[in-house]
């Protein structure tokens, strides 16, 4: 059987050459390309796969940045409100201290009228803080929303916004504090019941009461009315509620305690034919007016009224205090989130940048290894081309 034999031309040959050439000049340049930037996958094109989950990572990693610099923002702007409320309750503090003061019967008018004008001065200051903003000019104490001066005083300071505290998030706090709660709802009294001087020239003054026994509570009101005969003084106690009496004619002695209907008062003085106590149900009512009522108690007050002005006020004055540190505990308590939301949010951010190092980025060491393979081989093959290259019929014809 004949033989065959395959004649490979001189031009093929070298056709095969400079494709073998070309392919790994074509594998150089992307190992060179990869290596600077360091990354795998420079266009979707290398890895449709991998350039898809980078991009994920990538928004993810953008979406946790914009949300760690709105958590920052929160965190000024607790951390602005706690110490605000910190700076409030010692100025209250201050406040209650020249109240205290200012209940010294040996006191003069003049005395007292000096008193009455730092008094004055400190609930200013206390009101500006119920109205401090933020680096960003937002209110400290908004609520769910208010305008810009939320505590507006015109003849009384009110609330010019919506109650209620913003819920958290799992990515942020809300960055201002209930300003109802904090400052607008201060219970009036002892937090139960109020006593009130009725009349004029009253020659008698009580504590702030207490309860004695919490089941017998009515939440009616009464008057405590007191009679002088023969030199004695007795006292009747008149349901105004129901209008029916529940004390008739009973003795009394200063410094002795009244009680009747689950509550309890000490009175003092030397009450006269005319002199009545009004016990009502506890209210709510805001600091500031806490704060007014002190101040005409100091200002316009003396003997007995003054005596009944600065005790219930003193009591109505450390309610007050009492929800200011709720809210700064309040504040503490957002702050601490914010801390367990920065290290979560960390420890994603440090996930999802992982996530796009595997999608995307170069195992550098294996790259130079490919690259050295890669360039021995393109050498070699630059070489031979050139070793075929010189192959010629011609060179062998004389």
């Amino acid at each position: 059987m004949a033989g065959y034999t395959t004649r490979i031309s001189t031009a093929n040959t070298y056709d095969n050459a400079v494709g073998q050439l070309m392919s790994r000049q074509s594998t150089l340049s992307q190992l060179q390309a990869q290596l600077s930037a360091s990354k795998r996958v420079l266009r979707p094109s290398d890895d449709p796969t991998a350039a898809a989950q980078a991009e994920r990572a990538i928004t993810r990693q953008s979406r946790v940045v914009s949300e760690q610099r709105a958590l920052e923002v929160q965190r000024n702007a607790i951390t602005e409100a706690e110490s605000t409320l910190g700076s409030a309750v010692s100025a209250v503090q201050d406040f209650r201290t020249l109240v205290v003061q200012a209940g010294n019967g040996a006191l003069s008018a003049t005395d007292r009228a000096s008193i009455a004008q730092q008094l004055v001065t400190l609930r200013d200051q206390i009101l500006g803080y119920a109205n401090t903003r933020d680096s960003n000019g937002l209110p400290l104490f908004a609520g769910l929303g208010s305008t810009a001066t939320p505590f507006v005083d015109s003849g009384g300071v009110s609330f010019d916004g919506i109650s209620g505290q913003a819920g958290s998030s799992d990515v942020g706090v809300p960055s201002s504090l209930d300003g109802f709660a904090t400052w607008m709802d201060v219970p009036t009294g002892n937090g139960v019941f109020t006593i009130a001087q009725t009349g004029t020239a009253i020659n008698v003054s009580t504590d702030a009461g207490q309860v004695r026994s919490p089941a017998a509570l009515t939440g009616h009101s009464y008057r405590v009315q007191f009679s002088t005969s023969g030199g004695a003084t007795t006292y009747d106690v008149l349901d105004l509620s129901t209008g029916t009496a529940v004390q008739s004619a009973q003795p009394y002695t200063p410094g002795q305690s009244i009680s009747f209907d689950g509550i309890s008062f000490t009175a003092n003085g030397t009450p006269t034919a005319g002199d009545a106590l009004t016990i009502a149900p506890s209210t709510r009512t805001s600091l500031f007016h806490v704060l007014d009522q002190a101040i005409t108690a100091v200002r316009d007050g003396n003997g007995a009224s003054l005596t009944q002005g600065t005790t219930q006020a003193l009591v109505q004055i450390d309610a007050g205090m009492a929800r200011l540190s709720a809210s700064r505990g309040r504040a503490g308590d957002l702050l601490n989130q914010v801390d367990n939301i920065a290290t979560r949010q960390e420890s994603r951010a440090v996930q999802l940048e992982a996530d796009r190092s595997r999608a995307e980025d170069l195992d550098v060491v294996k790259a130079l290894s490919d690259f050295q393979t890669q360039q021995t081989a393109y050498s070699a093959a630059l070489g031979s081309y050139a070793q075929i290259q010189k192959l010629s019929l011609f060179n062998f014809i004389t």
